[in-house]
C-alpha cells in the first residue's frame, strides 16, 4: 500500500449486504473528512478524493466498521465468502429443520442436540450479519442485517430461555426455536448468494468491455516480434495485427489494409474497410487482412478506456427517482423494529395471544421486512440500461440522463455534420479577383487551423493546392468564419454579414474586406436519416432543424426530411435563444457536433453529440452516439431510456408493495418466521431479475 497523500482513490470493498450499507459507509467517510465520496453497492466500489489522507488511512477508516478492502491484484476466488458460509449453514440446518417431520422420540428432539446443531449457524450469523449490523448502528444508519440479527438472536435466546424454564417437562419443545434461528440465517444467506450472482449479471456489459483490454499485443522491436501486455504499450510503438486479432490500442495504419468489426464499440453492424493512414480503435476486431499500426493513444486515454470510464461514472450517478428509495431505506429499519415490538405487545396484551405466538409474529415482522429491494430497484436497472446502450454504441454519462431522456418532447438537430455527412464537395468555385491557385492555397493554410466540418472538407478538397504559407493572427468566430493575416493583408473566409445573411453563396473569401472569391458547396444527407426522423415523429416527438446555414439550403433538406419546425441563419447565440424558447414549453434534446453547437448542447434539457464531434461538443453533451455515419442510434437511445425508467418504476412498485403487504401479514400471524425468511430472501432476487430482463427484452 502506498503511504503518500493521494487525491483520487478507487477501492473495491467487500461486506456490503444492502444499499443501506453503502449509504452508511458514505456517511462514515464524510464524517471523517473524506471528500467527494461515492459508494456503489452493486459494484462494491468506493470512490473518493482525499487531499489530507493517505490510502492506508482511508482503508483503515473503512475497515474499522467491519468492511474489508480487496487487494486489486488479488485473483477473484472461485467461491465467495457468502457462498462458503451458506454451504456450512445448510449442512447443520437441514437435520435441525428435519426434526419437525420426525417422531418426538427422535434424538433430534433433544434440546442439547438442537443447540449443538444451531450453534455453528448462529456463530456464522454473528460473524456475517452481527458484525455488519453493529457497524451500521455505530455510524447511525442501521441496515437490513440489524433486522436479521435481531430476529435470529431473539429466536436463539428465547429457545435457551424456554429450555431453562421448562427443562425436563413435556412443554419444553413448545419453546424451542433453534431451527427457526438457523433457518432464518441460512435462507437469508441463500438470498445473498442469489442476489450477488444476479447483481453480477447486471454489470456484464462493463466487464465485457474491461476484458477486451486484458490482451497481449505483438510489438515489432529490432526486427523481432515480442508479446507485451496492454499496460506496457507505449506511444509510437509499432504493432502487428493479424486476421482474427483484437486491435490492442488506438493507432494509425502504416502498412497493409484490412476489414474491421467495430460493432462492439460503435454499434455499426457492417465491417469497415481500412487502409494506410486510417485510424483504428483499440478493442475492435480485425476480421480480414494483416496490418502494422503505430500506437497513437495508450492506457486510459484510448477510446475504449474513456468508454469504460463513462459507463462506470454513469452507473454511480443517481436519478431523482432513486432518492425516493434511499430516503425510505434510511428510516426503514427503525420503523420495522418499532412495528415488531408493537406487534408483540398488542398481540400478547390486547388480543390475549400466548407469549410464544406473539413472539413468533414479532420475529416474522423483523425477518420479512426488506429494505434491500428498495435500494436495489434503481441501480440494477440503471446498470443494465447503460450497459445495453454501451453495447449499441451509445454512451450515457449518468443515471439522471436516462430519466431526463424518457420525458423528452422536442428533438432539435444541427444540420452540418449531424443531419448531413459533413463531407462537402466544392460545387462551384468563382474567382472575382486574383490568381485561383494562390487563393486556394491561402484558403487551405487558413482553414487547417479550424476543426469545423466545412473547414475539414475544404482542406481535403484543396490538398493538391497546398504549400506552406506564413499565416498569422488567426481568429475564428463560431458560426461566422475564420480570419487571418498573410503577406500584410487581412483575409476572411466565411459568411458575408453585409449581405444581411441573404447571401447567394455558401462561402465568401475576402481580402481586406473586398470579396475576391465565392464558393458553393454540396452536402449529402446521411443514410437512414429520413427513416429516423419519420420514426421519431410517429412516436410523438416534435423534430426541429436549427442551422446556421442559409434559408434555401435548409428548405431544400426539409423537402426530404419534413421537420416540424425550421430555424435557419442561426448564429450560436441565436441557437441559445431558440433552445430557451423550446425548453419553456417542453423538454428538449439538442443534437450537434461542432464548436458552435456547444452552448446549445449545454443549454438544452439534454445534449447529444456524435463520436467524431469536437471535444467541446462532447464535453457539453450527456449522450454520445459513437456511430458517425447515421442517426439510427438515436431512436435506440430513446427506447432504452424509456424501458429503463419503466423497469425502475416496476422495481420500486414491487419493493414498496412487498413491504406494505408482507409486514401486515406477518403482524396478523399468517406467516411463521421461516416462511418470512424465505420470502424476504427472494424479494431482492425478483427486483434484480426484472432488471436483468431489460438486458434481453426486445425493445427495438
Amino acid at each position: 500500500m502506498e503511504n503518500e497523500a493521494v487525491k483520487d482513490i478507487t477501492l473495491q470493498v467487500e461486506g456490503m449486504t444492502c444499499n443501506n450499507c453503502a449509504i452508511g459507509l458514505k456517511k462514515h467517510l464524510e464524517d471523517n473528512s473524506i471528500n467527494n465520496v461515492s459508494v456503489d453497492f452493486s459494484l462494491g466500489e468506493v470512490n473518493c478524493s482525499a487531499n489530507h489522507n493517505t490510502k492506508d488511512e482511508i482503508i483503515s477508516i473503512i475497515e474499522e466498521i467491519g468492511y474489508k478492502v480487496k487487494n486489486p491484484d488479488q485473483k477473484e476466488k472461485k467461491y465467495s465468502k457468502v457462498e462458503i458460509l451458506f454451504c456450512i449453514s445448510l449442512i447443520f440446518t437441514i437435520p435441525l429443520f428435519s426434526h419437525m417431520f420426525l417422531g418426538h422420540d427422535n434424538i433430534l428432539y433433544d434440546p442439547l442436540v438442537q443447540l449443538i446443531l444451531c450453534l455453528p449457524v448462529y456463530f456464522i450469523g454473528v460473524i456475517y450479519f452481527g458484525k455488519s449490523a453493529f457497524g451500521s448502528l455505530k455510524i447511525g444508519v442501521p441496515n437490513m442485517d440489524v433486522l436479521i440479527f435481531i430476529g435470529s438472536s431473539a429466536a436463539f435466546f428465547y429457545s435457551i430461555y424456554g429450555w431453562w424454564l421448562f427443562y425436563g417437562t413435556n412443554q419444553v419443545n413448545d419453546y424451542l426455536f433453534f431451527e427457526t434461528s438457523a433457518t432464518i440465517i441460512t435462507l437469508v444467506l441463500l438470498g445473498n448468494v442469489l442476489e450477488h450472482r444476479s447483481v453480477k449479471q447486471t454489470t456484464t456489459a462493463l466487464k465485457e468491455l474491461s476484458n477486451i483490454q486484458k490482451i497481449t499485443a505483438k510489438k515489432i522491436e529490432n526486427e523481432k516480434i515480442i508479446e507485451i501486455k496492454f499496460e506496457e504499450i507505449k506511444q509510437g510503438d509499432i504493432l502487428i495485427i493479424n486476421s482474427g486479432d483484437i486491435i490492442p490500442t488506438d493507432g494509425k495504419i502504416i502498412w497493409g489494409d484490412c476489414t474491421v468489426d467495430e460493432s462492439m464499440l460503435t454499434g455499426e453492424s457492417l465491417p469497415i474497410n481500412k487502409t494506410i493512414k486510417s485510424n483504428v480503435i483499440g478493442g475492435t476486431i480485425l476480421i480480414n487482412g494483416s496490418i502494422k499500426i503505430e500506437a497513437t493513444t495508450i492506457g486510459n486515454k484510448t477510446i475504449l478506456s474513456q468508454i469504460i470510464k463513462l459507463v462506470k461514472d454513469a452507473q454511480k450517478d443517481q436519478p431523482k427517482i432513486q432518492k425516493i428509495g434511499d430516503k425510505v431505506s434510511s428510516i426503514f429499519v427503525p420503523i420495522v423494529i418499532g412495528i415488531s415490538i408493537c406487534t408483540f405487545f398488542i398481540s400478547h396484551f390486547m388480543f390475549n395471544l400466548s407469549s410464544v405466538d406473539a413472539f413468533l409474529r414479532s420475529v416474522a415482522v423483523l425477518v420479512i421486512s426488506c429494505p434491500c429491494a428498495m435500494g436495489l430497484a434503481t441501480p440494477t436497472a440503471i446498470m443494465v440500461g447503460i450497459g445495453r446502450a454501451a453495447k449499441n454504441g451509445i454512451l450515457i454519462k449518468g443515471g439522471q440522463t436516462l430519466e431526463k431522456m424518457a420525458n423528452i418532447n422536442n428533438i432539435a438537430f444541427d444540420k452540418t455534420g449531424t443531419i448531413t455527412t459533413g463531407k462537402f464537395r466544392i460545387q462551384q468555385f468563382n474567382v472575382i479577383e486574383g490568381d485561383e491557385k494562390e487563393i486556394k492555397n491561402i484558403i487551405y493554410n487558413i482553414e487547417k487551423h479550424s476543426s469545423h466540418p466545412i473547414a475539414n472538407s475544404l482542406i481535403d478538397e484543396l490538398t493538391n493546392f497546398s504549400s506552406e504559407l506564413h499565416i498569422t493572427d488567426i481568429k475564428e468566430k463560431n458560426g461566422v468564419g475564420i480570419s487571418a493575416k498573410y503577406n500584410h493583408n487581412n483575409y476572411f473566409i466565411g459568411k458575408d454579414a453585409s449581405e444581411n445573411q441573404k447571401e447567394k453563396f455558401d462561402i465568401y473569401i475576402k481580402k481586406d474586406d473586398k470579396i475576391i472569391a465565392t464558393i458553393n458547396l454540396k452536402d449529402e444527407i446521411k443514410d437512414g436519416t429520413t427513416e429516423v426522423i419519420q420514426t421519431l415523429k410517429n412516436n410523438g416527438y416534435s423534430t426541429i432543424l436549427i442551422s446556421g446555414d442559409r434559408q434555401e439550403k435548409c428548405e431544400q433538406i426539409n423537402k426530404t426530411l419534413s421537420f416540424n419546425k425550421l430555424f435557419f441563419n442561426q448564429l450560436p447565440e441565436n441557437k441559445l435563444k431558440v433552445i430557451d424558447e423550446l425548453n419553456t414549453n417542453n423538454d428538449t434534446i439538442m443534437l450537434g457536433d461542432g464548436i458552435n453547437d456547444a452552448p446549445a448542447l449545454a443549454r438544452a434539457t439534454l445534449g447529444i453529440s456524435l463520436g467524431n464531434a469536437s471535444q467541446i461538443a462532447i464535453q457539453s453533451s450527456e449522450i454520445i452516439l459513437l456511430n458517425n455515419n447515421n442517426l439510427k442510434q438515436l431512436p435506440k437511445a430513446l427506447k432504452i431510456s424509456q424501458h429503463t425508467l419503466l423497469t425502475i418504476k416496476q422495481n420500486l412498485f414491487w419493493a414498496f408493495s412487498y413491504n406494505i403487504i408482507a409486514i401486515p401479514i406477518a403482524c396478523l400471524g399468517y406467516l411463521n418466521p421461516m416462511w418470512a425468511a424465505l420470502f424476504m430472501a427472494f424479494s431482492d432476487v425478483i427486483v434484480i431479475g426484472n432488471s436483468i430482463r431489460l438486458k434481453f427484452k426486445k425493445i427495438f
